[in-house]
């Protein structure tokens, strides 16, 4: 009876114990921690990402993985193409994507995404003669000349719209010259995960050695639509370039972007940037927007047709990969590949000790790892609650005391 009775004191003041102490932290319902607007508590599991293999994108030919229901590619000439969505990066079909040719005008694409940020759109630049000097016999001219002051915008103008080397000339004196530019721009591409890409020539005039493929082409095309100035040239279709006192129009090159010469617009073309020389042949990196979707074709070089060939292949192709979302699996990715940070045995520790947290990860859906993040950040940032083995040490050193004290009680009473 007397152990019984010290054991139900002790239950008693464990209870009681336990009533005021406060929940553990690590107890508490992850429902309370996750916004409702990003909250995934009492979803199903998600599925794993699905796995993109890039070599896909070394091979020769054709590349596409078909899901029940998708449409078949249709019919295209060209060396080289590239169709892929916008937004995600994902490669939803390609042909000899990294295939080196001559990109002509298109290479302009990363002239822009290189030389953009550096002047303001309403900086004022008087041309000095030395900045027109060297370009290439044929080139395509918006007419810059020296002496004549212009925004920075007019030149940009020039640049997207009549394929201006002249104004790529002077817009490259502003930014450290010619040789300077080069060695920019081939930073550039390679900080974007473009490694197909050599510059000679920053207009895109043909010269030996200088390369690209169509999926350096497309890179060049995302990453200029995540600029609204970029974005917004690249998309203008008509516009006033000044000449001293007065101005001229000049009309976009890009036949889908303005419906010239017979080649009908493309509905929510955003542009991007059309080339040609002798040696490249036509070439173009389009995007178009339908919807929530953007999608972003390069097409180089193709064999077949007249010189509005590429407009009409590039069409086919933005209309497959409208149609064709959803209902196939990517066959690559433009986003570029990012080193993995090295991390020491004991960092690696504590990272697997808070992973190890809650329930088993399993792989987020996509978009669900950039909202779920900032959540996962203030978990791991969270200061350390109370242990939630504590009240579990409190029972037993309240059975322990109260053991104790039926103890001295007992060897009291024989005294006594």
């Amino acid at each position: 009876m007397i152990v019984t009775s010290a054991v139900r004191h002790a239950a008693a003041g464990s209870a009681a114990l336990l009533f005021v102490l406060p929940v553990p932290a690590a107890a508490a319902s992850p429902a309370t921690l996750v916004p409702s607007a990003t909250s995934f508590v009492g979803e199903p599991t998600p599925p794993a990402r699905q796995h993109v293999d890039p070599a896909r994108l070394d091979r020769q030919g054709t590349q596409v993985q078909r899901l029940p229901g998708a449409p078949s590619l249709p019919s295209v000439s060209a060396l080289s193409w590239v169709v892929a969505d916008a937004s995600s990066g994902e490669v939803l079909a390609a042909r000899n994507a990294h295939r080196k040719l001559p990109p002509a005008s298109t290479l302009k694409t990363l002239f822009a995404l290189t030389a953009l940020p550096h002047h303001a759109p309403s900086e004022r630049h008087t041309v000095a003669d030395d900045e027109l000097a060297g370009i290439g016999s044929g080139s395509s001219l918006v007419g810059v000349k020296e002496g004549y002051t212009y925004k920075v915008s007019d030149l940009w103008n020039g640049v997207f719209l009549s394929s201006g080397n002249d104004a790529v000339h002077v817009l490259a004196a502003m930014n450290g010259g010619w040789e300077s530019m080069t060695r920019q721009m081939q930073e550039k591409a390679r900080s974007l995960g473009a490694r197909d890409t050599h510059v000679v020539s920053p207009d895109g005039y043909d010269a030996p050695g200088q390369v690209s493929s169509a999926y350096d082409l497309a890179v060049f095309g995302r990453a200029g639509l995540q600029d609204p100035e970029f974005t917004r040239y690249c998309s203008t279709a008509y516009a006033d370039f000044p000449a001293g006192s007065w101005s001229y129009g000049i009309a976009n090159t890009n036949r889908l972007l303005t419906g010239a010469d017979g080649v009908d617009r493309y509905p929510g073309l955003l542009g991007i940037k059309n080339g040609y020389t002798s040696n490249a042949g036509n070439t173009l990196v389009s995007a178009a927007r339908r919807g929530d979707r953007t999608l972003v074709v390069s097409v180089m070089n193709p064999q077949r047709g007249g010189g509005f060939t590429v407009y009409e292949e590039a069409r086919s192709l933005l209309d497959w990969g409208f149609e064709a979302a959803g209902r196939v699996r990517p066959v690559g990715s433009l986003a570029p590949v990012r080193a993995k940070a090295a991390v020491d045995p004991g960092a690696r520790a504590v990272s697997v000790a808070r992973e190890g947290r809650g329930t088993a990860a399993a792989a987020p859906r996509p978009g669900a790892e950039t909202a779920a993040a900032p959540v996962r950040r203030a978990l791991e940032a969270e200061p350390p609650g109370p242990s939630a083995g504590l009240p579990l040490t409190l029972v037993g050193s309240a059975c322990a005391a109260a053991l104790a004290l039926w103890g001295w009680r007992r060897r009291a009473a024989r005294r006594a």
